[in-house]
């Protein structure tokens, strides 16, 4: 069996002497249930034992199997079971409240058939769903009828390989064809161990507490598989209960005296925000480790979330700022715990035109010739991280280039909609698509290679405009984006978009422009060729959340046109 899922069972099974007392929170604020880990794994037997037994055909092993649902107390044994089947899982991507159904339908299709899905598990609140399945002639099983006392339940897991597959992690699809990453057991183990080490997790008594998408990779391996296979206690709701009240988040945290969190960036800003304005008390001592990761971190927003944060006793050393890709199964690197963030200040000149990295003291009457990135860390055990430069050759530090990953948790290949291929070159390294470098052997990133703005000879990324925008009054903070313009045979330009609900009064939109445009010149020196102006909610995401810039170049192209 392999080491990740002798992990598991050790932790979950009720006749092991290593057995975990701990278990998973969930239905909070309005039902909360808890659940120990054993009863999870009890029923995570019995769902293994429909799956093989009843399903038609039964799961074999190394079969796929996708899950879609929003209830982490169904999720949370279906996805062991599956395991324990000796298949793979995928959870699929959820629809959102605006999602055209169609469309989102024939994108399944698409995945599951990518992944040469099994047999489809459906739960709440998706169950709605079924009918459009039925359309479609997709194959499914409701969640709720896995914990059926009249079927057998798995007597012992299906021995499995380290090569097996134990995850399918399907990306974002931000600009590029779907694809799957195929995270085998041997990934999986390693990567885990590996957070687990440099975060000092201590099952006694570390509480994670999480509003994660099940469907991304850092809610699906950082706070449901970790949790589960080390045997942690875990607070989860979904991201829509946070969304509707962020406060909860701080909530859970002080009731269930939480010491570990993550979010992406916009998380901790809309959090500061929230903070900063209400009259509701919360202890926020217990926090020791707030990762901070899956979209670029904004220095501005951790410092918002810590300073709103102090009122509460939130230690400001608990940010862990870190750099993770769902390649790499999920961690690639983690600043030091214990610290708080550190961000590594640097000429802007020599960042732009000469492709260094060289520090210098942050003044503020001289912000426009400084840019600031967070340092993230020494790459995570058992794995190497290198720069390569324009030439191809590898580069030495503080030298920007293209960061690339190697080792036991990353990768081997993509499952596409053309078969698989492969995700590293002979020698083992994956190319990440980030630029950035090495500073003292803490990684460092300064953006996705594709989405760099060129111009004049300088290498502008889109996060140092987005940050001088974000900056003006009626803009809504986090929404905000840079694209490069194609302008034929003149130099290249590039246009922000905003999003504001001032959106639609065309004497406040002018404004808007106008303080956008004089607030990027000052930042980097150049003014955009357009600014549009777009109602909240406008900007084109993926459904993790991330900004899907060819969708919105698109967009601008058509508006100007």
């Amino acid at each position: 069996m392999s080491a990740f899922l002798d992990t598991l069972v050790a932790r979950c099974a009720p006749d092991s002497p290593t057995r975990s007392d701990r278990g998973m929170t969930t239905g909070e604020p309005t039902q909360p249930r808890r659940t120990s880990w054993t009863e999870v794994h009890r029923k995570a037997l019995g769902a293994a034992g429909s799956l093989i037994g009843t399903a038609e055909p039964g799961l074999q092993h190394g079969d796929a199997v996708a899950v879609l649902a929003g209830d982490p107390a169904l999720i949370a044994p279906a996805v062991q079971g599956v395991w324990l089947a000796g298949a793979s899982v995928t959870m699929l991507h959820q629809p959102t409240p605006r999602a055209d159904l169609a469309s989102w339908a024939a994108d399944t299709v698409r995945a599951l058939g990518m992944i040469n899905a099994k047999q489809v598990l459906l739960g709440s609140p998706f169950d709605r769903l079924a009918p459009l399945l039925d359309q479609r002639g997709i194959s499914y099983l409701m969640l709720a009828d896995l914990d059926d006392p009249a079927v057998r339940p798995l007597s012992a897991p299906v021995p499995v390989d380290e090569d097996d597959t134990a995850l399918l992690q399907l990306t974002s699809g931000s600009s590029a064809e779907p694809k799957a990453v195929r995270i085998t057991h041997g990934n999986l183990y390693a990567n885990m161990t590996a957070m687990a080490q440099v975060a000092a997790l201590d099952p006694a008594h570390d509480v994670m507490v999480s509003w994660l998408p099940l469907f991304h990779d850092m809610g699906m391996v950082g706070f449901l598989t970790i949790p589960m296979a080390l045997g942690l206690e875990l607070v989860k709701v979904s991201p829509a209960d946070f969304i509707s009240h962020p406060l909860l988040w701080a909530q859970l945290i002080s009731r269930h005296r939480g010491t570990i969190t993550a979010a992406p960036n916009f998380g901790y800003a809309l959090m500061a925000r929230r903070l900063a304005s209400t009259d509701e008390h919360f202890d926020l001592s217990s926090l020791r480790f707030a990762l901070n990761g899956a979209e670029p971190i904004e220095p501005a927003a951790v410092r918002a979330f810590t300073s709103a944060g102090a009122r509460f006793g939130l230690p400001e050393t608990c940010m862990v700022c870190a750099y993770g890709m769902a390649e790499a199964t999920l961690g690639v690197s983690f600043a030091p715990h214990g610290v708080g963030m550190q961000v590594d200040s640097v000429d802007a000149g020599a960042l732009e035109t000469q492709r260094r990295a060289v520090a210098t003291e942050f003044s503020g009457s001289q912000a426009s010739q400084v840019r600031e990135f967070p340092r993230l860390g020494p790459p995570l055990p058992g794995l190497q991280v290198r720069v390569i430069g324009d030439e191809g050759r590898q580069v030495g530090e503080r030298v920007v280039g293209q960061l690339q990953v190697r080792g036991s948790s990353v990768t081997r290949e993509y499952l596409t909609t053309i078969g698989p291929r492969a995700a590293q070159d002979p020698d083992g390294w994956l190319d990440t698509g980030d630029e950035g470098y090495l500073a003292e052997g803490d990684v460092v990133v300064c953006g996705r290679r594709k989405d760099v703005i060129v111009m004049g000879g300088r290498n502008i990324y889109p996060i140092d405009i987005e940050r001088a925008a974000g900056q003006v009054e009626g803009v809504r903070p986090g929404n905000v984006a840079a694209v490069r313009l194609d302008a034929g045979e003149r130099r290249e330009s590039f246009a922000v978009a905003v999003e504001s609900s001032r959106a639609g009064d065309p004497e406040a939109e002018r404004l808007l422009r106008k303080e956008v445009a004089s607030r990027v010149v000052d930042a980097i020196g150049l003014r955009p060729g357009a600014v549009v102006v777009l109602p909240p909610a406008a900007l084109p995401k993926t459904p993790s959340g991330k900004l899907r810039r060819a969708a919105l170049r698109a967009h601008i192209t058509d508006h100007l046109a």
